[in-house]
């Protein structure tokens, strides 16, 4: 990996490299994106079936779109018992983290008749994407629905691309129903999302929309928002470790490739006071490079997005910590937690040398859809909030209203609003 010294000049670069990877920068996909949706809108089940064929090479109809009971207990037949029950242990742990987001609705009343409140709603369908194609994330299934199902989310519907056999891999199936999914359908793409977005013959509209995918799944997403929620447009993963001496720099250059090993466009970034550790590391990733089963996808997404960055000082590194705002960031300094609470920007955050970043993807329980390209320092990871609404409760009696009434009329009239001030005063015409 490429060892950099650490300068404003270098961190301004680095920044405007990585924006690069953001979806906002593919406009030319925008085009072909908006036209498939605009296609689903008008011509439905036929369009869907149509891309189906074109891009996956799948037959699917009316008959076959939604996954059948039948395909369900030939999934579980086909996965591995200890897959299972790994599954089953991870759903334990995301239910319970999550459990403890919910929100519940509050009032609070006053003797002179004055009750102010807040009623909280759970969304009545949301959909969830879910990548099909070469790799498989049952880990994002659990991740994307069980956050819905503890919201109390009604409907929860998935879609996902089917093989050209027409059928859904065994262990997404799995996940899904172990996680609660009330039905799946075999569509996936721009094509899917706006099928979610505005419905078909088959496929029912939703509320919101959830869960990864491709850039034409990203823009898609961007394009449908307004018509439904989305969760984020998420781009390629990132990792970051912020490193001091004390590190080992074998675990850092082990988990640097645990993200570079998604995608070309991955970034992976050892930010650290200790030159010794950067050259340690450059060399641990090396060996790990030359053994690993995705070493072309994990040499182009260093070569294009790798940094090794030495600091001056831990100051300076957590500021440039907290100004690249990663997805994932690993803290493995002499005292993490007291570094742990410097940092602002950050979608998940690990704290000490044995929490390293496939712990939350998997098993520990907090969410692994995070903020990606920056948003980390306005956007937070996937939770029970995004499952819900809130609408504010207003009630007034006649006797809390009178003494506030004129109050109220001389706003409305200083903003020229004469029937907001009619509104109010012709309860007090007597």
């Amino acid at each position: 990996m490429r060892i950099i010294e650490l300068t404003e000049e270098a961190r301004t670069n680095i920044l405007e490299n990585l924006l690069k990877r953001s979806p906002n920068s593919y406009g030319e996909f925008e085009g072909r994106v908006n036209e498939i949706i605009e296609n689903v809108r008008a011509n439905r089940d036929a369009a869907i079936f149509d891309y189906t064929k074109r891009f996956d090479g799948a037959d699917i109809n009316a008959e076959n779109i939604l996954v059948t009971e039948d395909e369900i207990k030939e999934a579980y037949e086909k996965v591995d018992e200890k897959l299972l029950t790994v599954i089953r242990k991870a759903l334990v742990n995301i239910r319970k983290y999550h459990e403890k987001q919910r929100q519940y609705s509050w009032f609070d009343s006053e003797e002179s008749g004055i009750i102010l409140g807040q009623k909280v709603t759970a969304l009545e369908k949301v959909g969830v994407y879910v990548p099909g194609g070469k790799a498989v994330y049952p880990s994002s299934v659990l991740m994307n629905i069980v956050p819905a199902k503890v919201a109390g989310v009604k409907t929860i519907v998935m879609t996902t691309p089917p093989g050209k056999d027409g059928k859904v891999n065994p262990a997404t199936l799995v996940a899904a129903k172990e996680a609660g999914v009330d039905a799946i359908y075999k569509v996936g793409g721009a094509q899917a999302i706006a099928a979610l977005a505005f419905g078909t013959e088959s496929v029912p509209k939703v509320d919101k929309i959830v869960g990864p995918g491709n850039i034409y799944v990203a823009l898609a997403k961007k394009a449908v928002f307004g018509f439904v929620s989305i969760d984020s447009i998420a781009g390629p993963s990132e990792i970051m470790v912020l490193a001091d001496e004390t590190a080992n720099p074998r675990f850092v250059a082990a988990d640097l490739l645990s993200q570079a090993e998604h995608d070309e466009m991955a970034s992976a970034i050892l930010v650290t006071t200790s030159r010794d550790l950067a050259e340690q590391v450059s060399k641990e990733v090396e060996g790990f490079v030359a053994q690993l089963s995705r070493k072309e996808i994990i040499q182009k997404s260093l070569d294009n997005y790798g940094y090794i960055l030495v600091a001056e000082s831990m100051d300076e590194a957590i500021a440039t910590v907290n100004e690249i705002a990663s997805e994932h960031l690993e803290l493995v300094t002499n005292n993490p937690f007291e570094t742990m609470t410097k940092i602002r920007n950050a979608g998940a955050i690990f704290v000490g040398e044995y929490s390293s970043e496939p712990l939350g993807d998997y098993f520990a329980g907090p969410n692994h859809v995070l903020p990606t390209n920056g948003t980390a320092k306005f956007f937070s990871p996937l939770s029970v909030d995004d499952f819900i609404k809130k609408s504010s409760i207003i009630s007034y009696s006649r006797e809390a209203l009178e003494p506030i009434y004129k109050d109220i009329v001389q706003f409305a009239e200083c903003e020229q609003l004469t029937a907001h001030a009619n509104s109010i005063r012709v309860r007090f015409e007597d």
